[in-house]
């Protein structure tokens, strides 16, 4: 097969299994169904490595298939197209090859739930939105791709849909991004403006002749390619979960957890980032713009990575430090170093879906338990969920040794993003150095709350006790229907039953083998894929592996100067790691308890992060009540009041009582009749002689 066949099979590959799952699912079967969908994405992963090895070692060269026409209206020129790159090679390997992996998973986790031609319908949608979004040619089939994956999300996050918790959920997800995805709809159209064309392949050559394009505004002038991609970017914000635009990704829990783990990992949230350098020709000519790209990622690194030492559902912990990682995803691209940015987009896949993943086979081996307040001590009856999750602990945390140029995967990639944030800082100073000593401290933050994570889960004291009938106490999943459960945001089992174990022994328990297939494969990935393809991404022979598909400008040399970052800066990641991984050692194992006893007295600190800085109570207080009281002024004062007071109800209102009125007058006599007619004669000849005289 032809590399452009190879593609167009891999784009498609999944739409076929979606149709096939939703639309014949209930009469092919649930079998029928899982075989399709999961056959057709690992014939997706594999066509994927191949086309990624090709391009890394055997020279393939960039090239772009035109399939059908799309929409042209003028000079407004769309087709649906397939364009392979070094982005987009990178793109299809991550997002297909989580996506099977998430889908064999899902034979295993969602075994009781009879809904499964759908969820596997609607994963395999998910794959096709995002698959049709890294391979567009034109800003038309991004908008399509970008939105494919907001209403699959929507669709995935309120899976359960019984539930009202995830219902709200769904609906929040699909709010606030459509937020964002008016900036990214007024930047297509400013893009369209300036360029007169959609076309990737049109635009980027011409920017340098339009970088200097724009109008006078407010007594300011305001470059054109400036504001287009900020207002590109606010739609990565909240595609990507940026600060502000953040609100949506935690509550994106309620969502099955292999859910949780493909949007966290490959799909939806590293859009945005993806999207950011992809179009780093046009970010390269826009200062202020990196500025803000720089500012925001750093704001949120922090931001997220303070919220998640709070946190007690261990899915919310993994999902905050998905946030906190696509912050230095974007400080790295807002400094200029957009091949970092990818690096980790690439290795964080490996360790967050390994993450999320592990984290579903824990609740599965708690019996739907996500509390980590409940755990504790699970590291005998998981061993293997244990040895994998703590693969990627090691990996987000970036354990390596410098000097040896030695470590797991994200000791690669985000100690190249730091080291690039400090290089830029030297060159520019201002919002970079910020972010550089952002990330230091955010680095120090994610050791505390991974080990965290780690320590409360498997260790210390187990705290799901047990009676001598093998019953559980205080366990959450004893009626997996109660009010109190949703409360907690707790996982139904899928089938809707109960799990009150009645006959059945309550100790945790190990995932089965479909299940832990995909944590093993991914662990490898966690381990690996950062010493194997650094060199490729951001080494020596960086600019080989992207051929042209990041764009430089002529004084971007970030990440040269990055790799001659003084010793202490190689060395910083690690040494606030230690501190990081010493104080949670401390705090959770040494003195146990301790934690506990912190969050008991419920000070000012733990208040504010508990409560993730009281954004959504903001929200609620701002936006959320504003637009209900305007809603309510424009219905019940605009609409009913005076639409329907002045116009339809009160036109049948005031005929109605004129009707009552004048039927008085038909009393049936007729004398009353003979009267009301000597009453009109005589008002007519009154007015005779009146008007006579």
């Amino acid at each position: 097969m032809t590399p452009q066949s190879l593609i167009t099979t891999v784009v498609f590959a999944p739409l076929i299994g979606a149709i096939v799952a939703g639309l014949f699912g209930r009469r092919i079967g649930n079998m029928a169904s899982q075989t399709v969908t999961t056959g057709l994405l690992i014939l997706a992963a594999v066509l994927s490595w191949t086309i990624f090895a090709q391009w890394t070692w055997g020279g393939l060269e960039p090239f772009t298939i035109q399939l059908l026409p799309f929409i042209n209206i003028g000079e407004f020129q769309s087709n649906w197209s397939i364009r392979l790159d070094g982005l987009s090679a990178v793109m299809l390997v991550v997002v297909t090859s989580v996506s099977c992996l998430v889908h064999v998973y899902s034979w295993g986790y969602m075994a009781e739930d009879d809904s499964k031609p759908r969820f596997f319908a609607y994963l395999s949608l998910f794959t096709f939105a995002m698959l049709a979004l890294v391979t567009a040619a034109d800003f038309m089939q991004l908008f399509f791709g970008w939105e494919g994956v907001g209403l699959a999300s929507y669709l995935l996050i309120g899976f359960w849909f019984k539930k009202p918790t995830a219902n709200a959920a769904s609906i929040k997800a699909f709010v606030v991004n459509r937020v964002g995805d008016f900036g990214f709809a007024l930047g297509i159209m400013t893009v369209f403006w300036m360029f007169g064309t959609i076309q990737f392949a049109e635009i980027f050559p011409k920017v340098p002749e339009f970088a200097n394009q724009g109008w006078w505004f407010a007594g300011s002038y305001w470059h054109a390619v400036d504001l287009a991609c900020a207002l590109l970017f606010v739609g990565a914000m909240g595609k990507s979960a940026q600060f502000f635009l953040h609100t949506w990704l935690p509550d994106a829990m309620e969502g099955p957890t292999p859910v949780s783990a493909l949007i966290h990992a490959a799909t939806m949230v590293t859009a945005g980032v993806y999207m950011v350098c992809l179009l780093s020709p046009m970010f390269e000519y826009a200062p202020y713009t990196k500025q803000i790209v720089t500012l925001i990622g750093a704001v949120t690194a922090l931001f997220a990575a303070t919220v998640g030492l709070a946190q007690n559902d261990i899915k919310r912990v993994i999902a905050y430090s998905t946030c906190s990682q696509l912050g230095y995803m974007f400080f790295a691209a807002g400094v200029g170093a957009y091949q970092a940015a990818m690096f980790h987009l690439f290795t964080h896949a490996f360790f967050k879906a390994l993450l999320f993943l592990g984290a579903g086979s824990v609740i599965h081996g708690m019996h739907h338990e996500q509390d980590m307040r409940k755990m504790g001590g699970l590291w005998k009856y998981l061993p293997i969920t244990y040895v994998v999750m703590t693969i990627g602990t090691l990996a987000i945390t970036g354990f390596g040794i410098p000097s040896l140029h030695l470590g797991f995967a994200g000791f690669y990639s985000k100690d190249t993003i730091i080291e690039s944030a400090f290089a830029a800082g030297q060159q520019f100073g201002g919002v970079a150095y910020f972010a550089f000593v952002i990330s230091l401290f955010a680095a120090g933050l994610t050791a505390f709350y991974s080990w965290r994570l780690a320590f409360m889960t498997f260790h210390g004291t187990p705290k799901w006790a047990h009676d001598d009938h093998g019953h559980d106490h205080g366990h959450a999943a004893d009626d997996h229907a109660s009010s109190a459960q949703i409360e907690s945001h707790d996982e139904p089992l899928p089938n809707g039953h109960d799990d009150h174990g009645h006959g059945h022994d309550h100790k945790p328990h190990e995932s089965p083998w479909i299940m832990l297939v995909p944590l093993i494969l991914l662990a490898f990935g966690a381990v690996a894929a950062g010493y194997v393809f650094v060199d490729h991404f951001v080494g020596e022979g960086w600019k080989d592996f992207w051929r042209g598909a990041i764009f430089n400008g002529a004084d971007n040399h970030i990440l040269e100067h990055a790799h001659h970052s003084p010793t202490w800066v190689k060395w910083a990641p690690l040494a606030v790691s230690a501190v990081g991984f010493g104080i949670a050692y401390y705090v959770y194992i040494m003195r146990e308890g301790l934690g506990a006893a912190l969050a008991a007295r419920k000070g000012p600190l733990w208040t504010f992060l508990y409560n993730k800085w009281f954004f959504d109570e903001l929200y609620e207080a701002t936006f959320v009540r504003a637009a209900k009281f305007l809603g309510d002024l424009f219905w019940k004062g605009g609409d009913q009041k005076i639409i329907d007071g002045l116009g339809p109800d009160g036109v049948s209102a005031l005929s109605y009582k004129l009707g009552r009125r004048a039927g008085r007058l038909q009393s049936g006599y007729v004398y009353h009749y003979a009267f009301v007619m000597l009453l009109g004669v005589a008002g007519l000849l009154s007015y005779a002689l009146w008007a006579w005289a």
